[in-house]
């Protein structure tokens, strides 16, 4: 019976040792999938924050470009000034208005210049019409007369020219 007692409790010694043995196992695994967890968790979170940075920064962007906008479409009436004031004779505007125009084409503002070229009812408005001579060719209608000045800001249209078309 003596020999039979210190084998019973190596085999419990052994059956506690194997059961430490699983759990810590069990342990590591679970501890791995816990950290496996938080580092995707972790991986997104960083990801949205870079989503969320990006999409601040071009919010921003927008803004600035539509206030950028708004301020030249403000001034378009102050262009249509200058032009009247320096068809009328006055004198020493047109240095002031060259200045203004070339610090607004600096930030994107162009003219529309459709003088003598085929209508383009996309960057003109037709508000009167004369009969052409006859001779042009294809029979289309060319912008005899600008009244008011056309602008593109960035590439997008501000406002149409008016313009007489011939034809």
């Amino acid at each position: 019976m003596s020999t039979e007692e210190p084998r019973v409790e190596e085999s419990a010694e052994a059956a506690v040792q194997d059961d430490a043995a699983i759990q810590n196992d069990f342990d590591v695994a679970k501890i791995a999938r816990e950290r496996d967890d938080y580092l995707d968790a972790l991986k997104r979170l960083q990801a949205d924050f870079e989503n969320y940075k990006k999409r601040i920064i071009k919010q921003q962007t927008e803004h600035l470009e539509r206030a950028a906008e708004t301020l030249v479409e403000k001034l378009l009436p102050v262009l249509d000034t200058f032009d009247l004031a320096i068809a009328h004779g006055g004198e020493g505007l047109d240095q002031v208005q060259g200045q203004l125009m070339a610090a607004l084409e600096k930030e994107g503002l162009e003219r529309i210049d459709p003088l003598g070229k085929p209508f383009d009812p996309n960057e003109s408005d037709a508000v009167a019409h004369e009969e052409g001579d006859g001779d042009g060719a294809g029979g289309g209608q060319i912008v005899s007369e600008v009244m008011r000045t056309g602008y593109r800001f960035k590439g997008k249209l501000l406002r149409p020219a008016m313009v007489k078309v011939k034809g």
